[in-house]
């Protein structure tokens, strides 16, 4: 069994300047190194603050969390030794939340709106995300929409990735006076069956982009002799077949490591299978 993957597809990246984040630690992007199948290729930190909000917003809003205690005295403006970890934090109230309204987006799943499936409060949409020892910038749509100019952002994985991609749209949308002016490429309408999915912003010149793929690598036949329940394995080697369309892209954020688990895998004659 593979326990390490090393990819060097980094380098065709377009990006001047791309990081590889691993829970805080920066590296040089000449080979992807993946101990764990966890990974965000962002620029600049009001995206990456936009990421940690609706990844950790998909979960808050799943389960039931105890009100955080945040003291007055906490450091408002960064930590001493200059450094931040984002993912080390609580969720704090702030009245001038939510950043859009997701009935007011084409883009948004109906599946995934709370409010469109019948829920009554609005509490649940008032909280934001904050470090423990330090504070990060507020989101600002058009500063964002001036630096995504002329750039390819596409987002990789399942069905996470994808409303993150769709609150992504929605955000940026709230800076955009024409509406009209952003668009899916090909007309399509938002569903789990499409496996690319690719909107435009025509005033700003930059596209938001969807793969489908949880594990990132490519499928292949089941060993000999395995069990019938077992219909393909996962080959660590390879990269997933779509996965040249998305190395030309400015920013890759990708997520599959939910996926990686042993009620969801085994391994068998040296081969990791999907259960």
């Amino acid at each position: 069994m593979v326990k390490k993957l090393k990819f060097s597809s980094c380098g065709h990246l377009r990006s001047d300047l791309v990081k590889d984040l691993n829970f805080g630690k920066m590296k040089h992007c000449h080979t992807w190194v993946f101990h764990s199948f966890n990974g965000v290729l962002v620029i600049g930190p009001l995206l990456l603050l936009f990421l940690v909000a609706i990844g950790s917003g998909y979960f808050y809003n799943a389960y039931s969390f105890p009100e955080p205690i945040v003291h007055e005295n906490e450091n408002r403006t960064s930590n001493l030794s200059g450094k931040c970890n984002f993912f080390d934090g609580n969720w704090v109230p702030d009245e001038s939340y939510p950043l859009y309204n997701a009935s007011e987006c084409p883009f948004a799943e109906q599946g995934f709106s709370c409010l469109a499936n019948g829920r009554e409060d609005k509490e649940y949409l008032k909280w934001r995300w904050k470090p423990r020892n330090c504070e990060i910038p507020r989101f600002d749509v058009h500063e964002i929409l001036e630096k995504l100019r002329g750039k390819r952002v596409v987002f990789v994985g399942d069905s996470l990735s994808r409303t993150q991609w769709e609150s992504m749209i929605c955000i940026m949308m709230t800076g955009v006076e024409d509406k009209k002016s952003v668009y899916e490429v090909k007309g399509r309408k938002i569903t789990r069956q499409i496996r690319h999915l690719q909107v435009r912003f025509s005033s700003f010149n930059f596209t938001v982009e969807f793969y489908r793929s949880i594990f990132l690598v490519q499928p292949g036949a089941p060993p000999k002799r395995s069990p019938k329940r077992i219909k393909k394995a996962l080959m660590l080697d390879k990269m997933d077949d779509i996965s040249k369309e998305w190395i030309q892209s400015d920013i890759l954020i990708f997520n599959t490591g939910h996926w990686w688990t042993p009620t969801k895998l085994f391994e068998l004659q040296g081969l990791v299978l999907p259960d």
